[in-house]
Formats: structure tokens, sequence, C-alpha cells
């Protein structure tokens, strides 16, 4: 009878013109194992708990698993970097059957997954615009084992994107145009050929993605494909597959990031539905966090901090003043 009461009581008050005051309370949120999930779940970590009086515990996981947990358990209760495109076929119907929701569709902006050339290149050659127009110059990007041939550094074995970048190279008949295919090997390797490059200002061609450190530390230019994308059916039955017999040209898939929530807390969050929903990060300013938590040695938390003094602009428009003036007073 008193919870009943209880309720009852808030409800009268919400009705009347939010006449009590709306409390945050318990929250669990993801920290995804990568630079940027661990640096938006800090940042948000440290708002909700200043600003809101919030008290927040992060659950730290990668895609597959915190979104399981999130399907299956209710738990952690939001998400704040869930890259979609990998999740499409499951996040879809949880969606559309209600267990979460999408409170933000385009939490950071510039993201996304393609081919790209370091700065000075694009300046070089202001003619050269597309990926149609780039790779009819392979002359410009000379293999390191056959300098007559155009180098064009795709995925390391045994990454999802080594098919999408092989068959791509196919469909463009990069082979016939004077390219050649380069396995960086490792992660590691495939940023060591990019920072080799920019370090030498030599040219590069290749594959990479957005948001990254290495993107935002040398400026690196994605490439307007030239052509639109083709289709899912083109991309997830061939382009996205290992044997793929009759690849089609086309753009790279959009790539997608959610910050989703359980129904749970999208019917009791309240006023952190609505900053979540505010909450976006620029291109320059995700990338330049990244570049200072790769040169410094960042944590999530360290980092947080550098973000929340340096782009106090930007967030504090996430927020209202109120709230606002509680997070500033706390660091």
């Amino acid at each position: 009878m008193k919870k009943l009461l209880a309720t009852a009581t808030i409800a009268l008050g919400l009705s009347a013109g939010g006449a009590m005051a709306w409390e945050c309370g318990d929250i669990t949120m993801a920290e995804f194992n990568w630079a940027s999930g661990e640096l938006m779940a800090n940042i948000d970590k440290f708002i909700l708990e200043e600003g809101y009086g919030c008290d927040v515990s992060l659950v730290i996981g990668g895609t597959t698993a915190i979104f399981a947990s999130m399907n299956e358990k209710g738990t952690p209760q939001i998400a704040g970097e869930q890259w979609v495109n990998a999740l499409r076929e499951l996040l879809d119907p949880a969606i559309a059957e209600g267990r979460l929701h999408a409170v933000n569709s385009a939490p950071i902006m510039g993201l996304g997954e393609g081919w790209w050339i370091p700065p000075y290149t694009a300046a070089a050659h202001p003619e050269l615009k597309t990926v149609l127009d780039w790779i009819e110059h392979p002359e410009l990007f000379p293999s390191a084992e056959d300098p007559s041939k155009g180098a064009f550094v795709g995925c390391p074995a045994g990454w999802g994107c080594q098919h999408v970048n092989l068959n791509l190279f196919e469909a463009f008949d990069m082979e016939a145009k004077g390219w050649v295919l380069i396995d960086p090997g490792s992660a590691a390797g495939l940023d060591g050929s990019i920072a080799k490059a920019n370090e030498r200002e030599e040219n590069w061609l290749g594959y990479y993605w957005s948001p990254t450190s290495i993107i935002g530390k040398y400026n690196m230019q994605a490439v307007p494909w030239g052509v639109d994308f083709a289709g899912n059916e083109n991309w997830d039955t061939c382009i996205s597959q290992e044997e793929c017999s009759d690849p089609q040209q086309t753009s790279w898939i959009q790539s997608e990031v959610f910050t989703i929530v359980t129904d749970e807390f999208m019917q009791s969050g309240g006023e952190i539905n609505d900053y979540l929903a505010a909450r976006v990060f620029t291109s320059e300013s995700m990338g330049a966090m990244l570049v200072y938590m790769a040169d410094e040695q960042a944590a999530g938390e360290d980092a947080a901090i550098e973000f929340l003094i340096q782009y106090e602009d930007l967030w504090t428009t996430w927020v209202s003043d109120e709230v606002a003036a509680k997070v500033k007073a706390a660091l």
C-alpha cells in the first residue's frame, strides 16, 4: 500500500506541472573497450553524477557482449556508442519489439569506414576528388616491392573488412589499372604504414575508420567514392562475403552508431534521456581527444576531465545552465 501511495503521489506531482523534483538514482552504463567508447562513457558518468546527482556504474565490454546483456538481462541500461552494422539483424528486432530504444541515432559526427589519403596528397592533386579519380593514378602510390604498381593498403587477414576491400578492389578493376592489394599484417602494421607515409610525406591510399586517434593525428582525409551505394543485397550477399563472384561497384555501406537504452530506462530515465539525445560529439573534438589519449596514454577518466575543460562550449549545449554550473564547479 505504501508503494502504491508513493507511486500515486509521484504521478500527481508530475501531472501538476512537475511539482515534485525528478531524482536520478543508480544507473548502469556500458564502457566499450575501445578509446572513443571509454571516453564517452566517462564523460557521461561525470556529467550525470555531478550535474544530475546520479550514481553511475560502468560495465566494461565489447559490442556483442554489451548488446546481449542489455537485450536479455536489461543491464547495462545505457550504451553510448553502439555500432549498428555488426548487429543489425539483432538490434532492429529488439528496437521494433520495444526491448531497446535508440535515444540518439548519431552521437558522433563524421564517423565511418572507407578509403583515406593524407591531407598533403589531397592538396597536391585538387583535380582528383573521388575513388574513381584516384584509382586511375597508381603511379602516385608506388609499391615498395614493385614501384611500377600502385599500392592499396587493405585490412589485415582475419578482419571482416578484409573481404570488403578485396571485393571492392575487384569491383573497381584495380589490378588491371595497375594496383596491388597490400595486406598490412596486423593493426600495428596498418597504423605503422599510415604513420610512416605521413612522417615522410609519401602518398598513401588505403582502408581505415573514424573516429580513431591515427585519423585525427594525421588529419587523414576520407575519399568520396564517386559512385552510389549499390544496395544492401550487393553488400550483404557479395561485397562483405569471402566468396563474391560478381562484386558491383559501390560506396561503403553507411556506418551507424546509436546511443541505446533499455525499455525500463526509457520509461524512467527522465532528464537523462533528454541529455543523451542532445549529446553529440563533433568529429573534430572526438578526433582531438583520441589523439590526446594516445599521446598521453590517458585513461578514460582523465581524458573526460580534459574534454570537459577544453570543450566547454560544446558540452554546455547538451545540458541546462543549472546542470552546466554544477559540472563546472566539480572540475
